[in-house]
């Protein structure tokens, strides 16, 4: 009598125990990455591969640097940072809200003046950036607008002034500028036609079909257009700095090529 109740505490407690041993493991948490807006395409196509790769995801969230930097700096759950500038990332930094020793820069971009892709049929598509260019862009934008992001604190938007600053021509036209809110929200005002004219990265240009390019910006017109990128100080995700490191790597490499970035890290060394 006394086994036959032992056996059935035994077997009750077997019982118990098998639903915990044929649990699967529980997924790794996604890597949270804060990406300047510009990197949309690229970083969306890396991550792919980055999945596809190693089973593992990530959630980007895209936006102006500067509300990404002050986003984390308030304690917002990054694991990584990508700024389209240096200046946000330094304001992170001495913020305290980048891990040290794990910054560097990962790419570079170029600057274009862009119209809708319909406009000015049978013209001339380009727009010479020559000494008389106020006057040149204020004809062009006819009473509209000049999409720009913020120029006082989204990088497109000050990489923007500093070039049209050097080229003589932003007390032209700096009362027709309509300021948005990050590169891609300017980028779109044009591709809706509700801008004439707007200044972008070449990336963002290259992504979009319902725009064109009408000039390039010289590179020494403006301040060089860097992205760097570094862990959180706060993040406890152990795929982060291995996601960081896949971003030198050759399928991301490629992956950024393809959108016209220029990649500036080593290839494979995370730095």
């Amino acid at each position: 009598m006394r086994s036959a109740i032992t056996r059935r505490i035994w077997l009750s407690a077997l019982a118990c125990l098998l639903p915990l041993a044929v649990q699967p493991a529980r997924a790794a948490e996604p890597v949270v990455i804060f990406a300047a807006a510009s990197l949309k395409n690229a970083l969306d196509d890396a991550s792919a591969l980055w999945a596809k790769q190693t089973g593992k995801a990530t959630r980007i969230s895209y936006a102006g640097s500067n509300a990404l930097a002050k986003q984390i700096e308030a304690g917002a759950p990054a694991d990584l940072f990508i700024s389209a500038d240096e200046a946000w990332m330094d304001y992170a930094e001495k913020a305290g809200s980048i891990r040290p020793g794990s910054r560097f820069d990962l790419l570079r971009n170029a600057l274009v003046l862009i119209a809708p892709a319909g406009a000015g049929a049978g013209a001339d598509p380009q727009i010479a950036l020559a000494p008389d260019l106020g006057s040149t862009l204020s004809k062009a934008i006819a009473g509209g607008k000049l999409a720009m992001a913020n120029t006082e604190a989204v990088p497109a938007g000050k990489y923007g002034k500093a070039a049209l600053d050097k080229l003589g021509a932003w007390e032209a036209v700096k009362g027709q500028v309509a300021q948005a809110e990050n590169v891609r929200a300017a980028l779109l005002l044009v591709a809706r036609g509700e801008a004439p004219l707007g200044i972008v990265y070449a990336t963002d240009a290259a992504a979009e079909p319902k725009v064109r390019v009408v000039a390039t910006f010289p590179s020494d017109s403006h301040p060089p257009i860097t992205y760097p990128a570094a862990l959180t100080k706060d993040s406890a995700n152990p795929d982060a700095a291995a996601f960081l490191a896949f971003l030198t790597s050759p399928p991301a490499r490629g992956a950024f090529e393809r959108q016209g970035f220029t990649v500036i890290a080593a290839p494979g060394s995370g730095h």
